[in-house]
């Protein structure tokens, strides 16, 4: 740890104000020129690079910190889904008698829930990170997306944990995996930059109105029941099945089921790419409307 406490130390010689200022030199001699901030804040994606060993710190202390003091350590990662899982499938399983597309409730509904965990789980820390670590975020000088970025790492050790008793489940069930399997891989990154996309509008936004962290649950707990995570999308009108791909998560959840457990669904063609679409417009504008206003966010917390 003595290595990412030191490159920490060395970040306080950085100014919070770099990214308005810009230096030409071309001779070496000439005078430094001081030019405004462009409208459209540059990404530079190249610092997170340069920071990767900071990157690995924030993520191994946000683990840690997860999961102190606890008698059960990382297995509250597998404890939760499960425990939702069996909740779901008592009371909408057995006793509302939801369909499952022929497969057995708990195996329909667990696969969908291990998704939608790691969806909640990046998109609620992400929209909480900077508030967070406003200490860090005050004293030093670093590219402030590390932070929901160490969030997403995170949650996504927890989802690997988590996949395992799927994996028990579909053995229990001898349910065998389909040929499209190798697609999973697809799903889970259309579900990180969904909650990463939404993630940055929200913690960038958080810093000035802390509305958003008491309205994210409600809004969370919303966007679950018009997920199909504890119904199938037969059971939604064919006219509207093209229209829920707006939703990331239904295609997400539904092509999990697709290429997991072999459920199909004519319109999942048509959901995907227009989930995939949604997904990368509200990344995209997230990560620009997020290093827009980074350089403020010392000076509001």
């Amino acid at each position: 740890m003595e290595r990412p406490r030191a490159l920490l130390a060395d970040m306080n010689v950085r100014e919070a104000t770099a990214n308005s200022i810009e230096e030409e030199r071309p001779g070496g001699s000439n005078p430094i020129v001081i030019k405004p901030a462009p409208s459209w804040a540059s990404l530079k994606l190249k610092d997170l690079w340069e920071y990767r060993e900071l990157l690995y710190f924030l993520t191994w202390r946000d683990f840690r910190v997860r999961y102190a003091q606890t008698a059960l350590g990382v297995l509250w990662a597998v404890i939760r889904p499960v425990s939702i899982m069996v909740m779901f499938s008592t009371f909408f399983g057995n006793f509302a008698r939801i369909p499952s597309d022929g497969l057995p409730y708990p195996l329909f509904t667990y696969s969908a829930i291990l998704f939608w965990q790691l969806f909640a789980q990046t998109l609620t820390g992400a929209s909480n990170s900077l508030v967070a670590n406003q200490n860090l975020i005050t004293k030093v000088y670093f590219p402030r997306l590390l932070i929901p970025l160490s969030v997403a790492v995170t949650s996504l050790v927890d989802f690997i944990i988590a996949s395992a008793v799927l994996v028990g489940m579909m053995g229990y069930y001898q349910v065998l995996p389909t040929g499209h399997v190798l697609l999973l891989p697809l799903f889970v990154l259309l579900a990180l930059v969904a909650a990463m996309g939404v993630g940055l509008w929200f913690s960038a936004l958080n810093v000035r109105y802390r509305d958003v962290g008491y309205g994210l649950p409600f809004g969370l707990q919303l966007w679950l029941f018009a997920t199909p995570v504890i119904y199938p999308l037969s059971l939604i009108p064919e006219s509207w099945r093209v229209w829920i791909g707006l939703n990331p998560m239904a295609s997400v959840v539904e092509g999990v089921r697709w290429v997991v457990l072999g459920t199909h669904h004519d319109h999942i063609a048509i959901m995907m790419e227009l989930s995939v679409a949604v997904a990368a417009v509200l990344f995209v504008s997230g990560l620009y409307y997020f290093r827009r206003v980074e350089q403020t966010f010392a000076d509001v917390m």
